[in-house]
């Protein structure tokens, strides 16, 4: 049986490539929305300069505008769940779990390895 290079590629991949993937989606109340959209998505982009073990974050907002569309998403990579951890309770996202706390109605979160 032949395998192409491509197969054994993603094989050594999906041996290799261990990380946490940590997506949270939010909903955020009527008052000053746009404003505090923006001002959430600035903070949130700001910590993967501030916080070692985020290795990458990408935060997207919604121009779907549906019912069942969340305003704010955020999609970041740890290299293990400590790191995660660690970046739960690091004192400059904690600062940003405020804010969005004072801003948001609804938050949904999952969390998984790749």
């Amino acid at each position: 049986m032949f395998f192409s290079f491509q197969h054994y590629a993603k094989l050594s991949l999906k041996k290799e490539l261990k990380m946490i993937v940590h997506i949270v989606m939010f909903k955020f109340r009527a008052d000053n929305k746009r404003a505090n959209i923006i001002q959430v998505q600035k903070e949130l982009n700001a910590l993967v300069e501030k916080i070692d073990e985020l290795k990458s974050i990408e935060v997207g907002i919604d121009f779907n505008g549906s019912q069942r569309a969340y305003d704010l998403s955020l999609y970041s990579t740890f290299d293990s769940k400590d790191a995660l951890g660690c970046y739960a309770i690091h004192p400059e996202h904690l600062k940003v779990v405020e804010l969005i706390k004072e801003v948001t109605s609804e938050a949904k979160v999952v969390d998984y390895v790749i």
